[in-house]
């Protein structure tokens, strides 16, 4: 069942299958995998098959869509009306979003089958899919291995066979770094070209929402419906939407590719950089010109990273009190009560970690010293991209230092943890897209090449990435589970 968007549009155009019955089977596996996997939180089996019988008939009658009887997955962070949205914690096990995200209704107006929610690190909050309160996500390609954070679930539901394609969330890696460690393709588009309407905050300046599947292909097609100007997202974009899958079959003939000489320095695993220049080697086949290129702010990215995410994350999540929604103590004896062990009964460990963390940044005294100051490194960072850019069409890398780890190994240093995210996080805080492919294996775990765009140049990622995937076949191999 890893059958790709674009194999499930043609069998479903022709007749070889309905909606029902690829919806039926996945659900089977679902049934059959997550127990191990435990890459859902929630499976909408009696909703999921009601979408796929519409969509059977829709086909019928000839007026369908890109994604019309496609069925696909949602990280647990977008809203989905009526239906459970916990963000990965127990402060949200039992809310029900009373509307959609506007993710959602854009799936929903394709008429696409939503199989369920997809388990996360909680609020977003994590690089290994430990932090869920319903427990961690396995990788499918190795069970005692993390399938990466904060899009785990989605990352692993796609690399097990258990649903085509899901979305994603990317605040400082979260589609990227899941994806390579799952061997699946995984885009962040460009900030502020898919809606935040309906997703959870966890980080309001660096969350993006994006596409997780099989090949480049597919996330084009899921891009085309996810991106659009949105008049309730402040941040949204009011810029035309490419035809992402126009440019896929352009010859990457005389493309500039650049080389960031620190991502190649002290810290990247020498079988991982291997996997990437060999990656490098077969753009070169293919006509790209390849150039070293220097981001000197490179070092100062995972500072000014976790003090903007924490900054904003205690501000977003203020709002779960126990007053208007969310995990509520039993008793409390007065307000400050109910505050307080709401929040500390409601928040798991990570996610009180970068609360107190933030909250200390923006107190008084601290605010120009610590959040002000990253912002200003924030600008650095962005600078050292635009001078690139100057010279190169797009950038390429590791997508991580290292392939997924054991899970627990680094529970107890969150330090450590956090550096997992450094080829990833400069591009969210220079709001750029950037995606993750599958590029080789070190030790039977997926490696990932992440290659990076300018502003909008969506387009170009993908057709460079599809390019590499009409020549290599990492992405269509599949882990062994059963």
């Amino acid at each position: 069942m890893n059958k790709t968007i674009k194999e499930l549009q043609t069998g479903l155009a022709q007749g070889k299958f309905s909606s029902v019955e690829i919806t039926s089977d996945y659900l089977t596996r679902i049934k059959q995998l997550n127990p191990d996997l435990n890459a859902f939180i929630t499976v909408t089996e009696d909703q999921a098959l009601l979408q796929a019988k519409a969509a059977d008939q829709l086909i019928a009658d000839g007026k369908t869509s890109a994604l019309t009887g496609i069925p696909l997955a949602h990280k647990d962070i977008f809203c989905t009306d009526g239906v459970v949205t916990s963000c990965g914690s127990r402060m949200l096990e039992n809310f029900k979003a009373p509307y959609n995200a506007n993710v959602i209704d854009k799936f929903e107006a394709e008429n696409a089958v939503m199989l369920g929610k997809t388990n996360m690190d909680e609020f977003a909050m994590g690089s290994s899919n430990e932090s869920s309160f319903y427990g961690p996500v396995k990788n499918p390609w190795a069970l005692n291995s993390v399938p990466g954070g904060s899009s785990g679930g989605s990352a692993a539901a796609v690399a097990a066979g258990l649903t085509p394609a899901a979305t994603g969330t990317d605040t400082g890696g979260s589609i990227r770094q899941p994806a390579a460690f799952c061997g699946i393709t995984g885009l962040k588009p460009t900030y502020g070209r898919v809606s935040r309407y309906g997703m959870i905050a966890y980080a309001s300046s660096l969350d993006q929402g994006g596409p997780m599947a099989h090949t480049a292909e597919d996330c084009a097609i899921m891009l085309q419906s996810m991106a659009g100007f949105d008049s309730r997202d402040s941040t949204s974009m009011e810029k035309p939407v490419d035809n992402y899958s126009a440019s896929l079959n352009n010859d990457i003939a005389g493309l500039k590719i650049g080389l960031p000489k620190e991502y190649f320095a002290e810290g990247l695993n020498s079988d991982v950089a291997k996997c990437v220049d060999e990656a490098i080697q077969q753009y070169q086949k293919m006509g790209a010109e390849v150039k070293e290129v220097s981001l000197p702010n490179s070092k100062i990215a995972i500072p000014a990273y976790y003090v903007v995410a924490m900054a904003e994350c205690s501000s977003n999540l203020s709002r779960f009190d126990g007053v208007r929604f969310g995990h509520r103590c039993e008793d409390p004896k007065d307000l400050e009560d109910l505050y307080k062990r709401s929040r500390s009964e409601g928040f798991g460990e990570e996610v009180k970690r970068r609360i107190m963390i933030g909250a200390y940044t923006l107190s008084a005294g601290y605010y120009d010293a610590f959040y002000l100051k990253a912002q200003k490194l924030r600008r650095l960072i962005s600078q050292d991209f635009a001078s690139a850019f100057e010279q190169v069409d797009i950038i390429a890398g590791p997508t991580t230092p290292e392939v997924a780890w054991k899970t627990g190994d680094k529970s107890a240093d969150p330090v450590s943890m956090y550096l997992q995210d450094i080829y990833t996080i400069s591009v969210n805080l220079a709001g750029l897209p950037g995606m993750s492919i599958p590029a080789g294996f070190v030790g039977g775990k997926p490696v990932g090449l992440q290659l990076i765009g300018n502003y909008f140049d969506e387009s170009r990622l993908l057709n460079a990435a599809h390019q590499f995937q009409q020549n290599t076949d990492w992405h269509s191999q599949s882990p062994e589970v059963k």
